[in-house]
């Protein structure tokens, strides 16, 4: 081997050496992004349609705290797909910190990425393009009620 060629190899076993020890601590820098694994916060909304009421805590998620920033909303609530109810906001929010996560479960409050809506499951789902925000804390029961309603979200 020449010099040349022994160099280069001690620098690729050297930089290779400083990657892998900095791996760890660059995943765990990416799961406060992960919106499975995020926290839940103080933050709390309550959904009131057709003289019932639902509370969801909201996870630490930017999403979920750029839909905090729009309440009070009067908006409408709706079925849709057999397995949720969904609400159409004024506007987009973030998808920053957004990525897929595979726990999906009834009681979940999710953005719909492609369509900007809340989707409220009351069954089991599982689908690309959702962005957890929270989860509700009470009981699901209202979303049953089939027909669509105005529904008015606010933090509480």
């Amino acid at each position: 081997m020449t010099t040349n060629t022994l160099a280069m190899t001690r620098r690729r076993i050297v930089g290779g050496a400083l990657a892998a020890a900095a791996l760890p601590f660059a995943a765990r820098g990416q799961q406060g992004r992960d919106p499975a694994s995020q926290e839940p916060t103080d933050v709390r909304i309550r959904f009131t349609f057709k003289g019932m009421s639902m509370t969801a805590t909201l996870y630490d998620n930017p999403s979920a705290r750029d839909l905090a920033s729009m309440l009070p909303l009067d908006l409408r609530i709706e079925d849709f797909g057999g397995n949720e109810k969904i609400v159409h906001l004024p506007r987009k929010l973030t998808e920053d910190g957004s990525g897929p996560f595979g726990n999906e479960r009834p009681g979940d409050l999710c953005y719909f990425k492609p369509w900007g809506n809340l989707a409220l499951f009351y069954d089991d789902y599982r689908w690309d393009g959702l962005i957890r925000l929270g989860r509700f804390q009470d009981g699901i029961e209202p979303l049953l009620v089939r027909g669509a309603y105005p529904v008015r979200i606010e933090r509480i």
